[in-house]
């Protein structure tokens, strides 16, 4: 059996975790027949040729190395049929190194953008197998992502350390997470890490509404305050605007994100000290967590089970908790966000959290 994996888009801490128990896997189950080629930055490795043999030694510490030792790049989907600047046309190029090496299978491990990417290749008459990577949570189809749950552990373990200094000099921190699109990990977090407010794109904020929240902390004794907000929160006024109009909004905007734009609002309506912080690329570095280092290995099996059996063009997901197998046909090009009438944010409401709403 000869197999490929890539690992595609941004980063996140369980990727080598996942492709080690692939590896594990094919190469136990085949008495280590199985040979491995992993593609040198995303889908460019793919593109040029460019890749090397892996081993099982290659992945030994990859339950806790982060990152990948593959590398990984980003090649936007709506881009696929564009020529590189040298010519290069991507997918049959893609399609010609897969043939030449005599690949029974490819693993793809990747976000939306790449699962729209592997769908195009499954649809070319490639053996492909996609694995949910990103921290954003926010793949169709699965419950969870691997990345995801580390990430959550960095943004909390971020709130709890800036809790410290807020309440000792008394101020209003608002903290930027990611989530261009969706805010799992800022709802998740937030509620780890005990927010006073949580700002997600899939609830827009009134202003009034986290200055009420603000005032009421420390009307009731509280120090700090914590604005924890999705670098994609966005107000109901920009909610109102077209796609169109928001990107020129967007374009206009002086302030480096939005949690500084929040930042400068706080500190004009009330008479509170704002700071800003920001957990920035971290929240996809260091070593992947207990939870992530489980999921990661099995998807890994349950990819490797696939190729196996001799079934393709599919995700590995899971679903209330079992692994399962979802067509990539029905992924691609879909998120899941955040329900803003889901159990998660009801709970947080009776905590008192508010996510600027009302």
């Amino acid at each position: 059996m000869k197999v490929g994996l890539l690992t595609s888009g941004g980063d996140c801490q369980a990727l080598n975790a996942t492709m080690r128990a692939i590896v594990q896997t094919l190469s136990f189950q085949t008495q280590d027949k199985a040979v491995f080629y992993g593609f040198l930055d995303g889908y460019h490795g793919l593109v040029y040729n460019q890749y090397r043999r892996l081993t099982k030694q290659d992945l030994l510490d990859g339950l806790i190395q982060g990152g990948t030792i593959l590398g990984t790049s980003r090649m936007p989907f709506k881009e696929i049929d564009d020529p590189l600047e040298d010519g290069t046309r991507k997918v049959p190029s893609m399609i010609e190194t897969y043939k030449n090496l005599g690949l029974d299978c490819l693993f793809i491990l990747g976000g939306n953008g790449s699962t729209k990417t592997a769908n195009r290749l499954s649809d070319e008459g490639l053996n492909i197998i996609a694995l949910p990577k990103t921290i954003d949570n926010d793949t169709w189809g699965t419950d969870l992502t691997f990345g995801f749950t580390s990430a959550i552990e960095i943004v909390t373990r971020y709130i709890d350390d800036i809790r410290t200094t807020a309440t000792s000099h008394g101020r209003v921190f608002v903290i930027e997470a990611m989530g261009h699109k969706v805010g799992w990990i800022p709802l998740y977090a937030g509620i780890a890490g005990g927010a006073d407010v949580i700002l997600i794109p899939e609830i827009p904020f009134e202003m009034k509404h986290i200055v009420r929240a603000i005032n009421h902390d420390q009307t009731e004794g509280e120090r700090a305050s914590i604005v924890l907000v999705a670098e994609g929160a966005l107000s109901k006024e920009e909610a109102k605007l077209s796609k169109k109009e928001y990107k020129a909004r967007l374009a206009k905007r002086q302030e480096p994100s939005v949690a500084y734009i929040i930042a400068d609002q706080i500190a004009r309506l009330t008479s509170r000290e704002v700071r800003v912080g920001l957990p920035g690329h971290s929240q996809r570095g260091g070593s992947p967590d207990a939870q992530d280092r489980l999921f990661a290995t099995q998807c890994g099996i349950e990819a490797a089970r696939g190729a196996l059996e001799g079934k393709f063009g599919f995700m590995v997901a899971q679903k209330k908790g079992k692994m399962c197998r979802v067509p990539l046909e029905d992924v691609a090009g879909k998120l899941k966000y955040v329900d803003p009438k889901g159990e998660l944010v009801k709970e947080a409401r009776y905590l008192g959290i508010s996510f600027g709403d009302k």
